[in-house]
């Protein structure tokens, strides 16, 4: 067994989904959280840059003695598991674990998938899914304002901006008859009442966020890293900008208030 924490990072907030997941898989672990706010989105950053975050966004976690990192955010995911894979412990990242998911959900073989610029353009959830299942026909959209409408706030799904946005990225998906939808992006669970408005009642969304979490507890069990009974657990949120904006929009992924701590992302 290993009483360290679980190292989980994002490029904003998004990642606080899986930490959510995570509280309710695994209960008696404690987290360190790491959303870099300053930087956020990654999604339109280039795959190079994208890379260069992923690197130092690792070494924060590594040097806090984390037993496991896993990669809370689809770009990174997408384009730096090669760099997740030279940890010095266990990595673990959304991709595989959404697409098997995706691939067991679907009734009639359309799977679509959404995600950031640089997590859709990279093609890895259509590889992953290939390898889950060679027979699926994938339809990959690009919603790169999802995130900011969900680091803004704008997630009621009566909202008519919120609305808009989602039925003009996804009326191509509904048209072409998927019956699973790719939340690709952990930030996107958070509108998944108005994305489920557009879609239609016939379409089961998987969580990207929910689907690792599910995948890392299955593994630290495997692995018998699980932390030992009667060890308080705590959780630790770390932020490479103000805060205080931090700690009010945290509430609304994780249900209840916590507090982040401000760090510099270039020392890492």
């Amino acid at each position: 067994m290993d009483k360290r924490p679980i190292g989980v990072f994002d490029s904003g907030l998004g990642g606080l989904t899986a930490v959510r997941e995570l509280e309710e898989i695994l209960p008696g672990e404690s987290v360190v959280y790491f959303g870099d706010t300053g930087r956020v989105p990654y999604g339109t950053r280039s795959r190079e840059a994208v890379r260069r975050y992923a690197r130092q966004d690792m070494a924060f976690l590594i040097a806090h003695d984390v037993k496991a990192v896993l990669a809370a955010c689809g770009t990174v995911s997408s384009t730096s598991a090669d760099i997740g894979a030279q940890l010095p412990v266990p990595y673990f990242d959304v991709v595989a674990p959404t697409a098997r998911a995706a691939a067991r959900a679907t009734r009639n073989g359309k799977v679509g998938v959404t995600g950031t610029n640089a997590s859709i353009h990279s093609g890895a959830y259509v590889q992953a899914l290939k390898t889950a299942d060679p027979a699926v026909q994938v339809y990959p959209m690009a919603c790169p304002l999802f995130v900011p409408l969900v680091e803004s706030g704008f997630v009621s799904p009566e909202d008519p901006v919120t609305l808009l946005v989602a039925e003009r990225y996804l009326a191509s998906l509904r048209e072409a008859g998927v019956d699973v939808l790719i939340l690709g992006c952990t930030h996107y669970p958070l509108l998944s009442l108005a994305i489920s408005r557009v879609m239609g009642p016939g379409v089961t969304l998987i969580d990207s966020g929910k689907e690792a979490a599910l995948a890392l507890g299955e593994a630290l069990r495997e692995k018998d890293l699980l932390c030992p009974p009667g060890i308080p657990r705590q959780a630790q949120y770390y932020v490479t900008d103000a805060p205080e904006n931090f700690s009010a929009a945290a509430k609304l992924f994780l249900g209840h208030p916590v507090e982040g701590t401000r760090v510099d992302i270039e020392k890492y």
